[in-house]
């Protein structure tokens, strides 16, 4: 065991904390070895914040984020950034939004300052939040109404598995929610949660640490302070007995389907959350896997198939409630009910018989080598120390996760199957409608 743990790399990335006056907690984490540069803003605010009524906020407010600040003309932020020899962008998850910039290193003044600017108040008026509005429904149209699958599982299976408005509704927003909302929602929004209290800033690569804190200091330091607003408890119980619907997919060509069932909480309970990662692996990553083997290979009852931790598979940058998911496209005529009973003996095999001869160290191996490959790059770096700071206060713990998910015990993750039981399970059908 010793032996094959010692073969997971590790990462020694260094990493600075210090918090601002006015509650902006920073990580730095110095690499001298390219003139690049990762900054990313994160702010404690996602889609499970919206308030009722306002479904598709928060994704919308990261487009308002884009449309010019206090000292700049729309369109600005893109000008400066790419000017410099730059890329951008922002996204929008469950927990948090994030913002972020990769450059090169000579223009890490110039990011402070943009970053700075729109944190103490983007344009907030009504032809931008037309616009923007405008943007966020053809948005929807094109990823979720006009397209095959749009939408699933990620919209479509939570009000299945949750009861809660926070976790059970919309994400990407109702048009009616969109176009109600008004300018003094959107700086209602701004006050509450872009505060420089409920923010993270990261700042990777090639810098000097004393000479970027001295910027920092410089351009975020009068950012006015506004504490983090109080986080609402998303909780809520877990299934005693299975959900199950369906709906028709007018656009899809073949059957589809998906099951969730909830994990143990990824913050405080992080070493129990762990093997139900593993597990997502194990049954589902690459040919060799588990249910890949058998569904696809074997049985042909499914044509591809998927398994992942997160709603929006992001296994190490969401709170509870989570979940474990499987989905899969099935062949003309498929039999949902047959996939889902064989999904069900293969956690019970795998929680009896438990794994076979270095299963569980592939597995360790090419989880591992993602984890590196995604952080290599100074964004990556950036981005995952941020969010870390920001949901557990322990951005070193990027270097750590390649060893702790090799660490996962044969045992723990037989126990984490033999949890993943049909009473538990919240799942989704999609009825073809688009087949010829």
């Amino acid at each position: 065991m010793a032996a094959r743990r010692s073969r997971i790399p590790a990462t020694k990335y260094p990493v600075e904390r210090f918090t601002l006056d006015n509650g902006l907690r920073v990580v730095l984490t110095p690499d001298r070895s390219a003139p690049v540069i990762g900054v990313a803003v994160v702010y404690d605010v996602g889609i499970r914040s919206e308030p009722e009524g306002r479904t598709g906020f928060a994704h919308l407010f990261e487009h308002l984020m884009f449309q010019g600040s206090e000292n700049l003309e729309k369109l600005a932020h893109f000008r400066h950034v790419q000017g410099a020899g730059g890329t951008f962008n922002g996204s929008t998850h469950l927990d948090y939004t994030d913002y972020f910039e990769t450059l090169p290193s000579n223009a890490l003044e110039r990011a402070l300052f943009l970053e700075a600017d729109r944190m103490r108040g983007p344009r907030l008026t009504e032809e931008n939040l037309r616009n923007q509005v405008d943007v966020v429904k053809e948005e929807i149209r094109v990823n979720v109404l006009n397209r095959p699958y749009g939408g699933f599982p990620w919209l479509t299976l939570p009000p299945v598995m949750f009861d809660t408005f926070p976790n059970a509704h919309d994400g990407y927003g109702s048009f009616d929610d969109l176009e109600s909302a008004t300018v003094a929602d959107a700086a209602d929004f701004f006050r509450r949660y872009y505060a420089s209290g409920n923010a993270v800033l990261a700042v990777s690569g090639d810098i000097d640490v004393a000479e970027a804190t001295t910027l920092i200091e410089r351009h975020f330091g009068d950012v006015p302070a506004r504490p983090a607003p109080q986080r609402p408890d998303f909780t809520e119980p877990d299934l005693t007995a299975e959900r199950r619907t369906s709906y028709t997919d007018k656009l899809a060509p073949l059957p589809a389907v998906a099951g969730a069932w909830r994990v143990p909480d990824p913050i405080t309970d992080f070493i129990g959350y762990l093997p139900y990662v593993v597990l997502a692996e194990v049954l589902t990553d690459g040919d060799a896997s588990r249910l890949v083997e058998r569904l696809v290979q074997r049985d042909r009852t499914v044509t591809s198939l998927g398994g992942y931790l997160g709603f929006m598979g992001d296994p190490f940058d969401v709170r509870d409630p989570t979940a474990l998911l499987l989905q899969a496209h099935l062949p003309p005529g498929g039999d949902v009910d047959k996939v889902l009973r064989t999904i069900d003996e293969e956690l019970d095999r795998l929680a009896t018989d438990g794994l076979t001869e270095g299963e569980l160290a592939r597995t360790q191996a090419r989880m591992a080598t993602h984890l590196l490959r995604d952080t290599d790059a100074v964004l990556g770096r950036a981005l995952r120390m941020a969010v870390l700071e920001q949901q557990r206060g322990e951005p070193g713990l990027l270097n750590d996760l390649p060893r702790l998910v090799g660490e996962v015990t044969e045992e723990q993750v037989r126990a984490a199957a033999a949890t993943i039981r049909p009473e538990r399970r919240a799942s989704i059908e999609v009825i073809a409608g688009g087949a010829k």
